[in-house]
């Protein structure tokens, strides 16, 4: 196995195994593995490890592995280093759609408890097919219209969304709370729902891979080299934004692992968008992992929103990154 992916699966086996023994009760090491092995005379501990931590920390893995990958996906087909999954409107959709559905009074069933990451999905995916109409051009889609496009779709969104959030005083902490990112559904059956969704959108961004790499050098050349460029422009956005908005429906906004991530895989294993977007996979589980943990341990036993410390984390961390960037180079 090639260095570059043994020590990002083994950075996500640290992070894995870390999420499972840290939080409210520490499980040790030797008690986790008699757990895991089907040893374990203590029936709190299995409870524990089987029935809240491990769905969720498989769902936050799964989660930062959809963040990334979009993450570097948009930042590849922008040529922008600046680019985020949430780019063209995918977060400020999915939260109208979510602060719409916490409106309504749903009764506490199964599909109750599903209307507001079933709204979120289904609004972040409206908002990408206008953003992707509105800014079509003759057949074309520059990239430039898609981002101002996205801009303006995401400011009308926010808008709407903060004046609903006002109107309804009632909803107005949970609404919070889920634009700030954070598991609150976390079971076997939200995870076998998501898988689908990301098991398609990042299997097809990795395989467009190399259609990436030809779009650094712009359209007109990747298109004389023989990439239909619209066809492969169309199917990295469909895929992303599939991939966003279903991570985005379950964990809500969580900002700064889609950024970052990639930047760092780039800058350690080089530009080639074959190796980035696999390795951006592996790396956001493992990182977003790592600041679930930290949600879980500043302020324990209250539990901090997931946004909040990618946010507080990421934000110097990334200044740090593009100074490191900037002169080496890179951009």
């Amino acid at each position: 196995m090639p260095r570059p992916y043994l020590s990002s699966f083994l950075f996500l086996l640290a992070a894995l195994l870390l999420s499972l023994a840290v939080g409210s009760v520490f499980i040790s090491p030797e008690e986790l593995w008699r757990v895991i092995s089907g040893t374990t005379t203590n029936e709190t501990f299995r409870t524990i490890l089987w029935d809240i931590r491990l769905p969720r920390t498989v769902l936050i893995a799964l989660v930062g592995a959809a963040l990334a990958g979009s993450g570097a996906a948009y930042q590849g087909l922008f040529r922008n280093p600046l680019a985020d999954p949430y780019l063209i409107g995918v977060a400020s959709g999915a939260g109208l759609g979510a602060v719409l559905a916490m409106s309504v009074k749903w009764p506490y069933t199964t599909l109750g408890l599903m209307a507001v990451p079933l709204a979120a999905f289904l609004a972040s995916l409206l908002t990408v097919y206008l953003v992707y109409i509105f800014a079509n051009v003759g057949g074309t889609v520059p990239t430039t219209s898609l981002i101002l496009a996205g801009v303006a779709f995401s400011s009308f969104a926010t808008s709407l969304t903060s004046f609903l959030m006002l109107k309804s005083n009632s909803e107005l902490r949970r609404a919070i709370g889920w634009l700030l990112g954070g598991v609150s559904l976390a079971g076997w059956d939200v995870i076998l729902a998501l898988i689908p969704y990301l098991l398609i959108g990042l299997t097809t961004l990795i395989l467009n891979g190399y259609a990436l790499n030809l779009l650094q050098f712009g359209d007109d050349q990747a298109h004389q080299m023989g990439l239909n460029v619209r066809r492969a422009k169309l199917i990295i956005i469909v895929a992303a934004s599939l991939v966003t908005a279903a991570a985005v429906s379950f964990a809500g906004i969580i900002g700064f692992v889609g950024l970052i991530v990639p930047h760092v895989v780039r800058i350690w294993w080089g530009v080639d968008y074959r190796r980035i977007l696999p390795l951006s996979v592996i790396g956001g589980a493992g990182t977003l992992l790592l600041a679930d943990v930290l949600a879980r341990v500043i302020l324990a036993p209250q539990e901090l929103p997931l946004g909040i410390v990618t946010a507080l984390a990421g934000a110097p961390f990334f200044l740090w990154v593009l100074r490191r960037a900037k002169n080496q180079g890179i951009w």
